[in-house]
């Protein structure tokens, strides 16, 4: 269905009208809409109330970066700072829901940085200007993204500054994307562009523990591998909904020192396998009653390993005790059915 054509079967401007008569309904007024969710939420991944479509508005690349530029309709999120979450309602005046892609163009990693900013230009004149934000929606993955402003239909050119990659690049994309960087993306934009853009309601899954399934789109999408196919793999764990995997490479990465192994823990979503940045993880190792390791897992990104946590340590062997504490939560924003889970994260216990 398109998002036109619900709004003129006669539900009101904005998500109210999915309410009808069930009672799972939560509704909170916004400065121009009204946002609707699922009231009595569990701590964890569930179906939201719909599935908004998107519309590929271009790609830009520079160097071994590619950056995909796509938007949706506005729509309501929850930022993370910390261990806190805040709802980020729908503004007065903006127009539509930007979302940016960025990834290695070389081995098609998407990449995490946390510092991407975007000015959007009409005629040469700035409408918008803003940070966006380090999101995680089900249908796309991770991303950036941030409501904006436009000013009617015709020609725009958003303007992107990349920050460098916050974490380590290991493997094929050792030395790369250590730097800030500029791109840029010409689009086109109209009103019945936007109002062509697809809109599902979930009415018998919303609110049911699960996720929707990953978009088909012309760009990867940032998915950590199948435990299966991570080499050693040592032990696994469940805090807030989020699995972990702990696992050893075969091979050490270029920054470990002889005579010690890098030991390695990969959170995922459940369900999609999306990666959960921006965490603070540390990990105790212990062996025979001594403490083998005691301190902060790194971030780093590998293209067969995907997006994880990680640390040399003395060896690991088999009856090795490793807790996996959560210092602080994924520091993303989320969209609907991600907010309340990854939130409240015991430590995890395993033994390997």
């Amino acid at each position: 269905m398109r998002r036109r054509d619900f709004l003129r079967a006669g539900a009101p401007l904005g998500l109210a009208g999915l309410a009808g008569c069930t009672g799972l309904l939560e509704t909170q007024s916004a400065s121009s809409s009204q946002f609707t969710t699922v009231a009595n939420r569990k701590e964890q991944v569930y179906y939201p109330t719909h599935v908004d479509g998107m519309a590929m508005l271009g790609m830009g690349d520079k160097g071994r970066y590619k950056v995909g530029l796509m938007y949706s309709t506005p729509h309501a999120f929850w930022n993370v700072t910390g261990s806190e979450k805040s709802l980020v309602r729908v503004g007065e005046d903006v127009t539509a829901h930007l979302m940016a892609t960025l990834w290695d163009e070389r081995t098609r990693t998407v990449l995490p940085t946390a510092n991407v900013s975007a000015t959007i230009l009409k005629d040469g004149e700035e409408v918008d200007s803003r940070s966006l934000w380090p999101m995680l929606s089900q249908n796309m993955g991770y991303h950036f993204g941030d409501n904006v402003e436009l000013s009617g239909d015709g020609t725009y050119t958003a303007e992107l500054s990349v920050g460098a990659m916050q974490a380590r690049a290991m493997g094929a994309l050792r030395g790369a994307f250590g730097e800030q960087t500029d791109l840029a993306v010409e689009f086109e934009h109209s009103r019945s562009k936007l109002g062509d853009v697809s809109y599902k309601p979930l009415p018998e899954k919303k609110g049911k523990a699960g996720a929707i399934e990953p978009m088909d789109m012309k760009m990867p999408i940032s998915r950590v591998p199948k435990r299966g196919d991570l080499p050693n793999v040592l032990a696994t764990g469940v805090s807030g909904d989020a699995d972990f995997v702990a696992f050893a490479p075969d091979e050490n990465p270029h920054f470990v020192t002889d005579g010690k192994r890098y030991l390695a823990v990969s959170p995922r979503t459940p369900y999609n396998r999306y990666p959960l940045p921006f965490m603070s993880l540390s990990a105790t190792l212990k062996r025979g009653g001594s403490t083998v390791y005691d301190d902060i897992l790194r971030p780093a990104l590998d293209p067969d390993l995907g997006y994880h946590y990680g640390a040399a340590v003395d060896g690991v062997q088999s009856g090795d005790s490793l807790t996996v504490s959560v210092d602080a939560p994924p520091g993303v924003a989320r969209h609907e059915g991600y907010e309340t889970a990854f939130m409240n994260m015991p430590e995890m216990q395993m033994t390997l």
